[in-house]
């Protein structure tokens, strides 16, 4: 079974220096029809305006992941850690019992283009933890719970795919039984079993044995295999 989710449908929070749109239901934006897939929860399509961002502000119990679209973005949090994420960058941070952090584009004149994913933990009140690493833009696994191929530790039975799918070329996920997948289009025009996709859109899949992403155009895009 295949559900779409079109750009266009999406929450929307916008202030003079964010434009944000939701996959799922977040802040003030609520759709109980889009609560988030399995232990999805979040999928933000952001773009904060050159010098701004988001002061320090808590989390808990929830795994965080950060990918640059363009630009650049400064993480600092109450780990002591710090950091600039650039294209090709992701960033793991495991909230747990509780962390604060801000986000602030450090660009005199570029805006930052980030996506920013939300993943329920499989378990509680963990200690809280941060990594980040850079990938490139090839298709890979950039996060999983067990870190496997160079992967991003994350704590739930979910592996994450992101990277450019060449026009004209196509990659498959099989899919185990039980297993459903969520594809998100950062950017460019894929099909999926016949159907069309563009920046912004995305697809839940449950029900069957693989995914296939043929990329009509350059295409980044994001893949998470869930149980």
């Amino acid at each position: 079974m295949i559900e779409i989710r079109r750009s266009e449908d999406r929450g929307k929070t916008r202030f003079d220096w964010l434009d944000s749109r939701h996959s799922f239901s977040f802040g003030e934006y609520r759709d109980p029809q889009h609560m988030g897939f399995r232990a999805l929860r979040v999928i933000n399509d952001d773009s904060i305006a050159a010098g701004a961002g988001f002061g320090m502000h808590p989390h808990r119990d929830m795994e965080i992941l950060t990918f640059m679209r363009s630009g650049s973005l400064a993480h600092r949090d109450s780990m002591g850690n710090g950091a600039v994420i650039r294209p090709g960058d992701v960033q793991r941070m495991t909230a747990g019992t509780g962390v604060t952090h801000s986000e602030v584009n450090p660009s005199n004149d570029e805006a930052a283009q980030l996506l920013q994913v939300w993943i329920e933990p499989e378990t509680l009140d963990l200690e809280p933890s941060w990594e980040q690493e850079s990938f490139g833009e090839d298709w890979q696994l950039v996060a999983s719970r067990d870190g496997r191929e160079g992967s991003l530790r994350v704590h739930q039975d979910v592996s994450v795919h992101r990277g450019r799918i060449a026009a004209g070329t196509s990659v498959v996920r099989a899919l185990a039984p039980g297993r459903f997948a969520w594809l998100h289009v950062a950017e460019g025009r894929v099909s999926v079993a016949g159907h069309e996709l563009e920046g912004g859109d995305g697809i839940a899949v449950s029900d069957e044995s693989e995914i296939r992403i043929e990329a009509i155009t350059d295409s980044d895009v994001l893949l998470f295999d869930l149980s």
